[in-house]
């Protein structure tokens, strides 16, 4: 049986504490406390070779001379250690005494190391130190490098303290004790290394080839599993049997089709209804995500859907995150449908009184057929006739028990339709919804001209006013957007603010509103009347306008401050144009001097306006819970070794592998999916399974 953490070796009351609040909580979770990194001790270099941007390295050599300086909290133990190539200086600002006992000028010393420059020369503090040590334990060594928190530094808790405290885990455990969580025939079919191996190698590797066979079988092993969640929650969902058939798709959507639709839908959207409606005939609950490039057409998609539910005698709702879109859908609606007697309402927070009496009652007795709304549809006096569909725009806003708590609204579940105009990158959708049917709009309306999009630095601020001018002077309008960053929100809104009155001194002859998140309701609305109706030429604003904000005679999007946003909020942005048969432009204005990674952002949105594309390499650059939505979706467990942005093989792999298990038992309940079932129970019950409502 293993041992509570505090009685391991090396541990006790105090670092246990310590490393409970850092998830770890058990002798099993040390084993999956993975090295980040590898260090090659087999490696000894010249001090000539040191740089200060090197990682740690190991030198070998001899003590020169030692010698206590500063006083106070400037005192310092500080060392010459030569090699014969060169000399460095050592510098301790702890455990001075006892490591000047330590250290002679007649021994060999190892030390491993960071190199850093201070005064324009290279030295080392605090190296690990080892006195005539046996240099042959290091041939071929790769030193596990742990990850570290405050709390665990200040505990005593360092990389070599992890290491002692891993090893001392094994010693408890040992590796019999170390119980395989796969099948046997799937390691055998597939030649997977076995767990208890796998789990020594990634924290003791002879070898880099030995190493990425043991990291391939414990990533492997996460992805399987959450694959098998996601799937067998599926499989569950198809087994339903209670779901509202729609067997005709109706009246409405024919004469919507033949009478009122402007434009030919392109083939990507024809398909992705014909998906829809083959779910809402299947007598099955659909939980289908519609995922689309920003102006792919996902609105007429949810159009024709809801057209099929109300042609069917049913009712449809559609929610969204902000008043702003929700107004934007019901005016959109509204105007699609007008003289088809289809009865739309919106139901949002200011709805009030007697208005809001009069939806309450429409829906209730199924005089409404449509209604848009935003988080007001999910309150306990919202009630439905005969709700059988669910359209949820720019899902990752919602919370998944506000989501769920529509599903409530009627006696049997009615069909559910995601829509999303974030891009998600293949290996993320696989994870984040494998458990929903997934709809991709891959397609363009014909006629769209991709919005140009370009680079300016603070310090070309002329010329940036003159482009905006020359378009202004066409008849175009403009956006200017500030972050917002909730770490530094005051700042951010005094340069918004800032920004407004800069632009209204810029542009003296034309009209500039300004819109945010702490303006009142009515305020927004009127600042967003003004700028669709054209009465404002130029709209400062937040990322309030991200999306659903729909301007066809706006071409200019400018994105201050453009290094502090991700890809997908870029295009997002720049979503926001190119929505008329005119030019529209991006304008990235960005300090001069620019990092790496973020120059790096700054020109893949310069060369690329395919949102998957920048989806792809935003999780590459930020890591997938860094993508919107991600961390509130959630995966159904932690992914301690696996990397959603790297291991894409891996993801397929073990989704095929999941899928083949659940093929021969879709319910895991026969003696053959034991190992499986109990291992998927144990990791259900240290997790919020989200996956589990859809």
């Amino acid at each position: 049986m293993a041992k509570e953490l505090q009685y391991v070796k090396g541990i006790g009351p105090k670092r246990a504490e310590v490393l409970n609040r850092d998830g770890i909580m058990t002798e099993a979770d040390v084993l999956e406390y993975y090295p980040y990194r590898y260090v090659d001790r087999s490696k000894i270099y010249a001090i000539t070779e040191l740089r200060a941007d090197m990682s740690y390295v190991q030198i070998y050599g001899r003590f020169m001379s030692k010698q206590v300086v500063g006083e106070g909290s400037r005192k310092r133990l500080t060392a010459q250690f030569a090699d014969g190539t060169g000399a460095i200086e050592i510098v301790w600002f702890k455990g001075m005494n006892y490591v000047a006992d330590q250290i002679n000028t007649t021994d060999h010393f190892l030390l491993f190391g960071k190199p850093t420059s201070f005064g324009g020369r290279i030295n080392m503090a605090h190296p690990e130190m080892e006195r005539e040590p046996d240099r042959a334990k290091f041939e071929g060594k790769l030193m596990p490098i742990y990850s570290s928190t405050d709390g665990m530094r200040r505990a005593g808790i360092s990389n070599k303290v992890m290491q002692s405290i891993v090893a001392n885990v094994f010693a408890d455990i040992t590796l019999g004790g170390i119980a395989e969580t796969l099948p046997t025939e799937l390691t055998r079919r597939h030649n997977l290394m076995g767990r208890a191996q796998a789990l020594w190698t990634i924290h003791n590797p002879s070898d880099l080839q030995t190493l990425e066979v043991a990291r391939f079988r414990m990533k492997f092993e996460e992805l399987f599993y959450v694959q098998l969640a996601l799937l067998r929650n599926r499989n569950v969902n198809l087994r339903k049997s209670d779901g509202i058939s729609l067997d005709k798709p109706g009246a409405h959507l024919s004469e919507f089709y033949a009478k009122h639709l402007k434009f030919e839908p392109t083939g990507a959207q024809k398909r992705v209804v014909h998906e829809v409606w083959a779910d809402m005939k299947s007598g099955r609950q659909m939980n289908r995500l519609v995922q689309g490039d920003v102006g792919s057409g996902k609105t007429l998609v949810a159009l024709m859907c809801m057209l099929i539910v109300t042609g069917n005698g049913k009712q449809a709702c559609l929610m969204a995150p902000t008043e702003i879109l929700a107004n934007q859908h019901f005016e959109s609606l509204t105007g699609e449908l007008s003289g088809m007697g289809i009865k739309v309402a919106m139901l949002t927070g200011s709805v009030k009184s007697k208005a809001r009496k009069e939806v309450l009652a429409g829906l209730a007795n199924g005089g409404i057929d449509i209604v848009v709304g935003t988080h007001a549809l999910i309150e306990p006096t919202v009630t439905f006739k005969d709700l059988a569909l669910c359209v949820i725009d720019e899902q990752h806003r919602f919370g998944v028990e506000q989501r769920a708590k529509l599903w409530a609204k009627n006696t049997r579940p009615p069909h559910v339709l995601v829509m999303t105009a974030t891009p998600i990158p293949r290996t993320l959708a696989m994870t984040i919804y494998g458990d929903l049917d997934v709809s991709v709009i891959d397609e363009m309306p014909p006629g769209r001209k991709p919005v140009a999009t370009e680079h300016y630095y603070n310090s070309t601020r002329n010329r940036l006013n003159a482009f905006i001018r020359s378009e202004l002077k066409k008849g175009r309008q403009a956006y200017i957007v500030y972050p917002l960053i909730k770490e530094s929100e005051r700042m951010d809104y005094k340069n918004l603010e800032e920004g407004y009155e800069f632009t209204r001194q810029c542009f003296p002859e034309y009209r500039v509103c300004m819109v945010h998140g702490k303006l009142k309701a009515e305020e927004k609305d009127e600042a967003m009347r003004q700028f669709s109706s054209g009465e404002a030429q130029i709209m400062v604003a937040t990322t309030v306008i991200e999306v659903g904000v729909n301007v066809p005679n706006a071409s200019v999007m400018v994105i201050e401050s453009a290094e502090r946003f991700g890809l997908s909020q870029l295009h997002q942005l720049r979503g926001r144009v190119g929505r008329g048969a005119e030019q529209s432009y991006c304008i990235l204005m960005t300090a001069n001097e620019l990092a790496r990674d973020t120059r790096r952002r700054i020109e893949i949105m310069c060369s690329s306006t395919d949102g998957f594309e920048i989806a792809e390499a935003d999780m590459r650059l930020r890591g997938p819970g860094d993508i919107d939505g991600t961390q509130q979706s959630g995966v159904p467990f932690q992914l301690k070794v696996a990397d959603l942005a790297r291991d894409g093989q891996i993801l397929s792999f073990a989704r095929d592998c999941a899928l083949e298990t659940l093929k021969d038992d879709p319910t895991l309940s026969g003696p053959q999916s034991a190992v499986v079932r109990n291992r998927l129970m144990e990791l259900q019950s240290t997790s919020v399974n989200w996956s589990m409502i859809s």
